[in-house]
C-alpha cells in the first residue's frame, strides 16, 4: 500500500524483516475482510465447538486475533535468529485463519480418524450418529482423558457454580471411593477404561450427584488430595478478586491520568531474569514536544512554531489573540 514491495525492501535492506497480519493466506478468499469471531469460523473452530444439537459456537478467548499475534511474534524472532546466521531478513506472514486452524489441530487429527470408525471418548458414542465431519463434542476434553462440566452447590442461582472433572484411569480407583461407588473397581462394565467409555455420561451424571452437595471450590479441595484432576468454573469477577494472580503479576492495576486505576492482564509469560513492568498508554500528543527537542532536534521557539501552524495538532487560541 506504500508502494514497497517485498521484493524492493529486499533490495534496500537484505537484513530487513518485514512482518504482516491477513485474514486469510493466499487463495480465493486472500482479499476478504476478517475480524475475529470469522477468524473462528473460518480455522474451524466454531464448527467443533458446542453441543451437537446446537448451533456453532465461538469461543470467549480471542484466538483469532491474540493467537495469530503470538504466531506472528513467534516468526518475527525465528526469523530474527536466522538472520544472526543468514544475515538476511524475510518476509513473516501470519493467517487468522492458519493460526485458528493450527489450535484447531487435534480436530484435524480427528477429522482423519473418523475414516476408522467412531470415536468413542465423543458423547454421541455409542447412542448418538458421526456424520463425515467432526462432530460438536459439547464439554468432553477426548484426548483419551474423558471429562465433563459438573454442576456444583448453587447453581440453580450461580451460572458458574461448576466444576471440570476429569474421570482419568490412573486415578480411577481413588474417584470410586471418593463418591461412594467402591463396586465400580471390580465391575466388569467399570473396570477398565474401554468399559467406561459407552457409560461415560451416567459416570458423569453419578459424579454429579456428588458435585451438587458442596461448592466448585470444596469439590477441588477433596478431589486434589487424591490427585483427581478437575477445576473451578471461574467467572470474571472471581478472577479479578483472586489475589494470587497480582501477586504473580498476571493480573496488573494500572494508574492513568484520565480514566483513573483500571485493571489489565500482565505478562503470562514470566522470564526469571527479565521481569516485565506493564504500563499505561500514553496520551495522545502526550511525547511530540519529546520527540521534537530530542530526536528530531528542534528547539523550543520551532517547536512553538510548529505548534501554531497546526502540523500536530488543532491550534486553540484563546478570545482575546
Amino acid at each position: 500500500r506504500m508502494g514497497f514491495t517485498w521484493e524492493r525492501i529486499q533490495d534496500l535492506n537484505p537484513a530487513m524483516i518485514v512482518a504482516s497480519v491477513k485474514g486469510f493466506g493466499p487463495g480465493p478468499f486472500e482479499n476478504c475482510k476478517v475480524y475475529e469471531n470469522v477468524a473462528q469460523c473460518a480455522g474451524g473452530a466454531a464448527s467443533t465447538t458446542g453441543f451437537d444439537d446446537g448451533p456453532p459456537l465461538v469461543t470467549g478467548a480471542q484466538i483469532g486475533d491474540s493467537g495469530t499475534g503470538l504466531h506472528l511474534a513467534l516468526g518475527i524472532v525465528t526469523a530474527l535468529y536466522q538472520r544472526k546466521t543468514t544475515g538476511r531478513g524475510q518476509k513473516v506472514l501470519a493467517a487468522m485463519q492458519d493460526s485458528v486452524l493450527n489450535l484447531c489441530r487435534v480436530k484435524l487429527r480427528d477429522q482423519q480418524r473418523m475414516a476408522h470408525g467412531p470415536m468413542k471418548e465423543y458423547p454421541q458414542y455409542p447412542h448418538g450418529e458421526f456424520g463425515d465431519t467432526v462432530p460438536r463434542a459439547g464439554n468432553a476434553s477426548g484426548g483419551g482423558q474423558p471429562g465433563w462440566i459438573l454442576k456444583c452447590k448453587g447453581w440453580q442461582t450461580d451460572p458458574n457454580a461448576y466444576i471440570y472433572f476429569i474421570a482419568q484411569a490412573p486415578v480411577w480407583k481413588a474417584i470410586c471411593k471418593v463418591i461412594g461407588k467402591e463396586e465400580w473397581i471390580t465391575d466388569p462394565d467399570y473396570a477398565t477404561p474401554t468399559a467406561r467409555l459407552p457409560r461415560l455420561m451416567e459416570i458423569f451424571a453419578t459424579v454429579e450427584d456428588w458435585t451438587k452437595t458442596m461448592t466448585k471450590f470444596e469439590a477441588m479441595e477433596i478431589l486434589n488430595k487424591y490427585d483427581i484432576p478437575c477445576g473451578p468454573i471461574l467467572s470474571m469477577k472471581e478472577i479479578a478478586e483472586d489475589r494470587s494472580l497480582y501477586a504473580t503479576g498476571t493480573l496488573v492495576e494500572v494508574e492513568h491520568p484520565t480514566r483513573g486505576s483500571y485493571l489489565t492482564v500482565g505478562n503470562p509469560i514470566k522470564l526469571s531474569d527479565s521481569p516485565t513492568e506493564v504500563t499505561r498508554s500514553p496520551l495522545l500528543g502526550e511525547h511530540t514536544d519529546e520527540i521534537l527537542r530530542e530526536v528530531l532536534g528542534f528547539d523550543d521557539r520551532e517547536i512553538i512554531d510548529i505548534r501554531d501552524s497546526g502540523a500536530i495538532g488543532t491550534v486553540t487560541r484563546m478570545a482575546a489573540e
